[in-house]
């Protein structure tokens, strides 16, 4: 265990402003101590002599070896909190679980008292729960010192809220499906202990199999994903991670700023992080029991034993809509099936063993398909007959399930009948569920869990780049009284090894036409102006300019951007090597600074269609190079990248390593809130960087 061992497994636990008034949390908390925790509560309480039977004392340093209290609990209102907190460190107590609401969810008051709280807990190196929390609980000692109304069942799955009222209404969900935990903590505000903190903490815990989390923001996005990233290789970890914001808050800056907000940052970070997320609780729990208590599968095959067509079709289509396939049974499980089972029976799979079967004719069909090789797990679909004993076909699946080792769920399409035989599969660690889907959603949890273990964590790349001249790109910009960078900036991708076309941009119209003498064939001139971010939409871009029509392309130019925005910024126009863009296709690279998780790299399809397609896909940064490869997997159209309707297939790996020196990039200058290559041309021979822009923070630089 770590450094919170004892914050769940106390022996002294005081409640500070412990009391008997009716209907108080310091009553509720000390009641609930009382009536199932195996170790000493010391009362908290100046105008009381005793509580609830409790001797009381008017300060907890007052308490015989009040430095051998291993947790105190404060209840006291907020305006003494912080002063009872800090007794408690002076104390010598190292555990604090504020129940107190009153800091920062409610206003400037309130966030001043949260900061001294935490300068407090920081001096005096506290374990601090919430402020604004409903406790914690640990079933091992019988420790419940929440104010919830349910003591939880004993189990193996520790679990952490965001909310306190979600606490109690798992408890009371649970009790009656007899789902267990081990440790339970409403984070409360999170003004010291977080997520990643317990995450860490339940990782080294051996009587914790699953770490369950209801979660509605993330405090430390990049720190949460590298303890995630740890503990998943051991533990599970399942959440629903509610409050999703307005993804566009920013989209006036940036197609990335768009296409890539908060939801799409968690969305990334949690999948980095080897997070298995879900939207409901049924999810939440379904995946929970199936992860604690089934082995992991050696594949995605699926068999389907049923004694019912219809539930077996459903389930089928199931395994279809999960990342799951139908087994295919080799010729000698098909040959035993044909055999054993009657002649109206499916022996292909799902296997049907029709209407009449005992729990027999089921032990057959699933012994069978179990010993096939190309099974990896199964699913069992039993609807009520007058023949089938749902008992016994529980001990039926128990049995096989033991004998062969693989994982099994099951569907018992009933109720009345169905609740002996349910128990008696959930006692021993086979899941049981009403619906075929949910079954079919669990095993591929499962699946999904076995590949987070199996993930080789890889070191991100760093490559040989130029930071001087990279910073000395951006502060020039910076220099021109602007935030917004275009394509004045290209100088940066080259920094970074990014190739870009030959060019240069020019603020008069002979020095447009000696660069363009040094480009071989006809040029792209683009108009440069930090407020006007979409050049084509006012005729700011000319492609194919002859040497002889550069000049007067050039005043073009500038007279249709004074005409579109008089005061505009003109920092010139840009003289560039044409880049044949019907060889390649068009992607987008970008990145938008998240304030949870910082960086963001997003890859998609690019060009003028990048704000109507919008197929995309977001990592955390840095990113790997197995991540940057999946980002090409992930979106709709990696077709087209891989020689669809018989065109040459892109140079992958260029893209790869762009998205891996644009993520170091981002990483290296925080001062870099967005940034849009757009379009990355991708051809068989590599990519090329046609036109950026970006936005500074400039207090970062």
């Amino acid at each position: 265990m770590g450094r919170l061992s004892t914050l769940f497994a106390p022996d002294r636990v005081a409640v500070i402003g412990a009391t008997e008034s009716e209907g108080a949390v310091g009553r509720a908390i000390t009641e609930n101590l009382q009536a199932t925790y195996d170790g000493e509560v010391v009362a908290v309480n100046p105008n009381a002599d005793e509580v609830l039977g409790l001797p009381c004392h008017d300060a907890v340093a007052d308490a015989e070896d009040a430095d051998e209290i291993d947790v105190a609990v404060v209840v006291v209102p907020p305006g003494i909190a912080v002063d009872a907190i800090r007794e408690a460190g002076e104390a010598g107590i190292r555990n604090v679980v504020v129940i107190t609401a009153g800091f920062g969810e409610t206003g400037s008051e309130g966030a001043a008292r949260e900061r001294e709280l935490r300068e407090v807990a920081e001096e005096h190196d506290l374990n601090l729960v919430g402020p604004n929390s409903l406790g914690v609980m640990s079933t091992p000692r019988g420790l419940n010192a929440t104010f919830g109304n349910e003591m939880a069942r004993e189990g193996d799955i520790s679990f952490m809220s965001q909310s306190g009222a979600f606490v109690t209404a798992v408890l009371d969900w649970a009790a009656e499906r007899d789902v267990g935990f081990k440790d339970i903590v409403s984070l409360g505000n999170k003004a010291v202990l977080d997520e990643g903190d317990f995450v860490a903490e339940w990782g080294d815990d051996p009587d914790t199999d699953v770490i369950l989390g209801y979660l509605e923001d993330v405090d430390e996005g990049a720190e949460f994903i590298e303890t995630a990233r740890e503990v998943t290789r051991e533990t599970p970890i399942v959440m629903v991670k509610s409050g999703r914001t307005d993804a566009g808050a920013s989209a006036a800056a940036s197609h990335t700023g768009a296409m890539a907000g908060s939801e799409e940052a968690y969305e990334a970070g949690l999948e980095q992080a080897g997070v298995l997320r879900v939207e409901t609780v049924q999810e939440l729990f379904d995946y929970a029991q199936i992860l604690a208590d089934q082995p992991l599968p050696d594949g995605d095959e699926v068999a389907i034993v049923t004694n019912a067509g219809g539930p077996g079709v459903m389930t089928t289509d199931a395994v279809g809509d999960a990342d799951l396939s139908l087994a295919e049974f080799d010729d000698e499980t098909i040959e035993t099936l044909s055999e054993s089972l009657p002649e109206e029976a499916n022996i292909y799979n799902p296997v049907d063993v029709i209407g009449d079967a005992p729990a027999e004719r089921f032990e057959l069909a699933l012994e069978t398909v179990l010993q096939d090789d190309g099974v990896a797990m199964a699913v069992v679909v039993a609807c009520p007959t007058a023949v089938v004993d749902f008992e016994e076909l529980a001990e039926v699946v128990i049995d096989c399930q033991r004998e062969y080792g693989q994982p099994v769920a099951t569907t018992l399409m009933g109720a009345k009948s169905t609740g002996p035989a349910e128990a008696r599969l959930n006692d021993a660690g086979v899941p049981t569920y009403f619906d075929p889907a949910r079954a079919v959603d669990s095993l591929d949890a499962l699946r999904r869990y076995d590949e987070i273990r199996s993930r080789e964590h890889v070191e991100p790349a760093t490559f040989d780049v130029d930071r001087e001249r990279a910073r000395e790109v951006i502060e020039r910009g910076v220099d021109r009284g602007s935030n917004r960078l275009g394509v004045e900036a290209m100088e940066l991708l080259d920094a970074y090894g990014i190739p870009t076309p030959e060019g240069e941009v020019v603020d008069s119209p002979s020095d447009a036409e000696r660069v363009a003498a040094g480009i071989d064939g006809d040029v792209v001139m683009k108009i440069v102006s930090p407020d006007i971010l979409h050049k084509s939409d006012i005729g700011g871009v000319e492609v194919g300019v002859s040497a002889e029509d550069v000049r007067d392309t050039y005043e073009d130019l500038v007279v249709r951007a004074r005409e579109y925005q008089r005061d505009a910024t003109i920092v010139g126009v840009q003289v560039q090597e044409m880049v044949d863009l019907d060889s390649g296709t068009e992607t987008i690279v970008g990145t938008k600074r998240d304030p949870q998780f910082g960086p963001l790299v997003l890859f998609g399809l690019g060009g003028i269609f990048v704000e109507v397609l919008e197929d995309s896909t977001v990592r955390v940064a840095p990113v790997t190079e197995p991540e940057a490869t999946e980002m090409i997997d992930d979106i709709e159209s990696a077709p087209l990248l891989r020689g669809a309707r018989g065109t040459e297939p892109v140079d992958e790996a260029a893209i790869v390593e762009t998205i891996q020196r644009l993520s170091q990039l981002v990483t290296d200058f925080p001062s870099i809130l967005e940034l849009d290559v757009n379009p990355l041309v991708a051809t068989p021979e590599g990519v090329t960087a046609v036109d950026l822009r970006l936005t500074i923070d400039q207090e970062e630089l």
